[in-house]
């Protein structure tokens, strides 16, 4: 059953949704999107990658600063929406808007509810080394990510990184609304109420939680690395120079947290170590490690 739907999206992450969407037959009555930024070396403005796919399929793409003002929610609800899909979008929706589509509006999050409401779900889900993770869609309500839970998918978390899990639950996510956007259409969606236990918050990724602390255990450096891999990237420094990990293997080990334990780039940590297998030197491409020494060597009991 197609519906007029408006989408509201920004990143990557929502990009699958909409294609999917638009694929089904699904009639967008307008993409709703952040306002192109600067950026790049000439800080050019860039529409955001849904903004692009809106433009190539010819839909209405509006991107407004905010929707707090009266005349941003009325033109909202002018458009005689179905339902709202939000993935990412980035910008808080007012009651008013939340109520204007007929069915109301959907959120897709790339967690497994209420574990890592917020910003940042997918990277603290491995940063704080959870088995697994998942995509939900739920009714949105005024709070964060509180509304009811209508589907879910699970996936295990393994030892990816935050790139390949981000591409992963994107995909999941866009075939997940699709079935709730069905469901909807049949009447037959069963809406979950959170559970007000285990509730944890997923905030944004500061600057200094990048920087390796050699102190801590493998497992918790492991966790790091793939967490922010591969941006904004673990990093540490060797003789002065800045270098991202982005991908290592806890190892049996000892040293002085830090301290390079063979030629193989098995690092030290407080507890146990990390062999360094994927490793990006300032304005350079990422390389193994075994390519990284050859260009930049480090011997063992150097300290990092």
């Amino acid at each position: 059953m197609s519906m007029r739907l408006v989408f509201m999206g920004t990143p990557d992450f929502a990009v699958p949704t909409l294609a999917a969407l638009i694929g089904h037959g699904h009639d967008i009555a307008a993409v709703y999107s952040q306002p192109a930024r600067p950026k790049g070396r000439g800080l050019a403005a860039e529409m955001s990658p849904v903004a692009r796919l809106a433009a190539a399929h010819a839909i209405e793409l509006r991107t407004p600063e905010t929707l707090k003002g009266a005349p941003a929610q009325e033109a909202f609800a002018e458009l005689g929406a179905d339902a709202g899909v939000v993935v990412a979008y980035g910008l808080i929706l007012p009651k008013h808007v939340l109520d204007a589509p007929r069915l109301g509006c959907f959120n897709l999050h790339a967690s497994l509810l209420p574990r890592w409401r917020g910003a940042a779900p997918i990277q603290r889900a491995i940063m704080g080394g959870d088995v697994e993770t998942g995509v939900m869609v739920m009714r949105m309500a005024e709070g964060l990510d509180t509304g009811p839970v209508l589907m879910a998918e699970r996936v295990a978390i393994d030892r990816k990184t935050y790139g390949e899990l981000h591409d992963k639950l994107a995909q999941l996510g866009a075939d997940l609304m699709v079935r709730v956007l069905a469901a909807l259409g049949r009447g037959s969606i069963i809406e979950h109420p959170q559970s007000e236990d285990g509730v944890t918050y997923a905030n944004k990724i500061s600057k200094d939680e990048a920087r390796i602390d050699w102190t801590r255990s493998a497992r918790e450096l492991d966790c790091l690395v793939r967490g922010l891999s591969p941006h904004p990237g673990a990093w540490c420094q060797a003789r002065g120079e800045r270098l991202k990990i982005l991908y290592c293997d806890p190892m049996e080990g000892h040293g002085n947290p830090g301290e390079i334990l063979d030629d193989r780039l098995t690092i030290a940590c407080g507890e146990g170590a990390v062999r360094l297998a994927r490793v990006q030197r300032a304005g350079r491409a990422a390389v193994d490690s075994a390519e990284f020494l050859r260009g930049f060597p480090l011997h063992r009991g150097e300290m990092l």
